[in-house]
C-alpha cells in the first residue's frame, strides 16, 4: 500500500473562514404582542373606517353627503379660508398650553370645551365660522396633543408638534377609498416631504417662525384636506334645527372624530417605535384587509 498522503495544500490555501453576516434586527419578523395587535386593529378601524359625515348624520338624523355638495361656492370658500386660518392659529398656541405630565388623556375635558364653543357659534349661524372655528380647532389640537403625550410622545419635540398637525389631514374623506391600500398611509406619504422639511426647520429655528415658507406650505397642504371636514361641519350647522343645539352636537362630533384619528395615529407611531415602521405597515395592511373582507362579506 502506498505511503503517499493526500495533498491538502490546495485545500488549505483555498479555504477561507465563512463571513458572518449579522441580520438587521429591523428585518427580523417579530409577532406583535396580543395587546399591541389589538391596539393596531383598533387604530385601523379609527383611521380607515370612520368618517365625520357618518358621525354628523347620526347626530342630526339625516345624511349629509348631498347637503355638503349643495353648499354654495361662496360658503365653501369661506370654510376653506377659515380652515387655513384656524390651523395657523392653533399651531401658534395649542401646544404651549399643555403640560408634559404622564397619565391618560383627558378626552372629556376637551369635548366639553368644544361643545360649549359650538353652542355659541351655532347660535350665531354660519357667519360666526371665522371666529368659532379657530377656537374649536385650537381645542381639538390640544386634545390631539394630550393623546400624543399619553402615547409616549414628547411635546417638547418639534416632530410631535408636526405629527399633531398631521391629524387634521387624516379626516379629509367621507368614505373608504377601496382603490387605496390605506388612506392613512397615503395621507402620510402625501405630507412626508413637507413634514420632514418643517420638522427640520422647527428643530433649528424654533416654533416662533410659523410664517416661514416650509411651515406655510405644510399648513396649506393640511388645510386642503381639513377644509373637506370643515365643509361637512358647515353643512351640518346649516340644517334647520335649533342653532345652539345643532352647534353643540356638531362640535361634539367634530372633536370626537379627531380624537379618534389622533388615537389611531399615535398608536401607530408608538408601535412603529417599538417594532419598526415597515413591520407595522405590513401588519396594518394585513389587518385592514381583514376589515375589508369582513365588511364585504357582511
Amino acid at each position: 500500500m502506498s505511503d503517499l498522503k493526500p495533498d491538502t495544500t490546495f485545500e488549505a490555501k483555498s479555504h477561507k473562514p465563512a463571513k458572518v453576516i449579522e441580520a438587521d434586527p429591523a428585518q427580523i419578523y417579530s409577532p406583535l404582542a396580543t395587546e399591541d395587535e389589538q391596539a393596531l386593529a383598533d387604530a385601523v378601524r379609527l383611521l380607515e373606517y370612520t368618517s365625520l359625515a357618518a358621525r354628523l348624520s347620526h347626530v342630526l338624523g339625516k345624511q349629509l353627503t348631498s347637503a355638503t355638495s349643495l353648499l354654495p361656492e361662496k360658503i365653501r370658500t369661506v370654510a376653506s379660508k377659515a380652515a387655513s386660518l384656524a390651523l395657523r392659529s392653533a399651531m401658534k398656541i395649542a401646544l404651549r398650553s399643555l403640560d408634559q405630565k404622564p397619565g391618560a388623556a383627558n378626552t372629556l375635558y376637551h369635548k366639553t370645551l368644544a361643545t360649549a364653543s359650538g353652542a355659541a357659534g351655532g347660535a350665531l349661524g354660519i357667519a360666526a365660522l371665522p371666529v368659532e372655528l379657530p377656537v374649536s380647532t385650537t381645542i381639538i389640537l390640544r386634545a390631539i396633543a394630550d393623546i400624543a403625550r399619553s402615547e409616549g410622545e414628547s411635546l417638547k419635540d418639534p416632530a410631535t408638534a408636526i405629527a399633531c398637525m398631521e391629524v387634521f389631514a387624516l379626516g379629509g374623506r367621507s368614505q373608504v377609498d377601496d382603490e387605496m391600500e390605506s388612506s392613512y398611509f397615503a395621507a402620510r406619504a402625501f405630507l412626508a416631504k413637507s413634514v420632514s422639511d418643517a420638522t427640520k426647520f422647527l428643530a433649528s429655528q424654533g416654533a416662533a417662525s410659523e410664517s416661514a415658507p416650509v411651515i406655510v406650505k405644510l399648513i396649506s397642504q393640511i388645510a386642503a384636506r381639513f377644509g373637506v371636514v370643515v365643509s361637512q361641519k358647515v353643512a351640518a350647522q346649516a340644517v334647520p334645527v335649533l342653532g345652539a343645539i345643532a352647534g353643540a352636537g356638531v362640535n361634539y362630533a367634530f372633536v370626537d372624530h379627531f380624537q379618534g384619528l389622533a388615537r389611531g395615529h399615535f398608536t401607530v407611531r408608538r408601535l412603529e417605535r417599538k417594532y419598526g415602521a415597515e413591520h407595522i405597515r405590513l401588519e396594518y395592511g394585513r389587518l385592514a384587509q381583514v376589515w375589508r373582507e369582513n365588511r364585504d362579506g357582511s
